[in-house]
């Protein structure tokens, strides 16, 4: 008996120490049944390999001007966040993935644009904000989300060199996009299962304290 409750209480010391931990990983789990998606995604957004190859088929039908390009590219892709394509809250696809499905957010859209002016050998850049990426090429024009104030990380593809800066962006506008591309999209079953499992970890945090409190009080 004694062993027993000598485990119980280094499962219940356990539990204690590493609740923020076991928090966390509930959120992710729910997010990311497969973590390797996360993983994944984040390697292909710093890298962003554009595939011209992969785009051939597209070629004669887009014209030779970049801004001309990217109005193009925008009307073939059709914008759908991550949640509704590839029932995760963020995911950098393939080049394949994207034709295939003809839809997808901003990533999407920015590596069909990419893998086009890299085929058509036009000069560009990748540029990230904390609620977008885009593709930047010459006489590009600015718009309140997409901007070198925004940004917090470049790519040139060309020399391979990156910069990160910190961005001077609102709070509020970052929170908003994170609402609409994270909560407002998810599935009302994983709302569910996320919400009730933080629920459960709470409440078995709040009474495994109360617990404590009593039996440091008998002694």
């Amino acid at each position: 008996m004694d062993g027993f409750e000598s485990s119980e209480e280094v499962s219940r010391r356990v539990f204690r120490r590493y609740f923020p931990l076991i928090f966390i990983l509930w959120i992710l789990l729910v997010l990311y049944p497969n973590p390797l998606n996360l993983i994944v995604s984040i390697q292909r957004i710093l890298n962003f390999d554009a595939d011209p190859t992969a785009v051939e088929f597209m070629l004669n039908d887009l014209p030779s001007d970049p801004v001309d390009i990217e109005k193009g590219v925008l009307s073939i892709i059709q914008y759908r966040y991550d949640w509704e394509v590839y029932s995760m809250p963020w995911y950098c696809p393939t080049i394949e993935q994207i034709l295939d499905k003809g839809e997808g957010d901003c990533k999407a859209r920015a590596l069909v644009l990419a893998s086009v002016l890299e085929a058509k050998n036009i000069t560009y850049e990748i540029h990230s904000s904390p609620m977008h990426v885009w593709v930047d090429y010459e006489n590009k024009q600015e718009t309140s989300i997409e901007n070198t104030q925004v940004e917090f990380y470049q790519y040139n593809p060309e020399t391979g060199k990156r910069q990160f800066q910190i961005p001077n962006i609102g709070l509020s506008k970052v929170m908003d996009s994170f609402r609409r591309s994270f909560w407002d999209h998810m599935p009302d079953v994983r709302k569910a299962l996320l919400i009730s499992g933080l629920v459960i970890l709470i409440a078995a945090r709040v009474i495994l304290r109360k617990r404590k409190i009593t039996e440091q009080t008998r002694i």
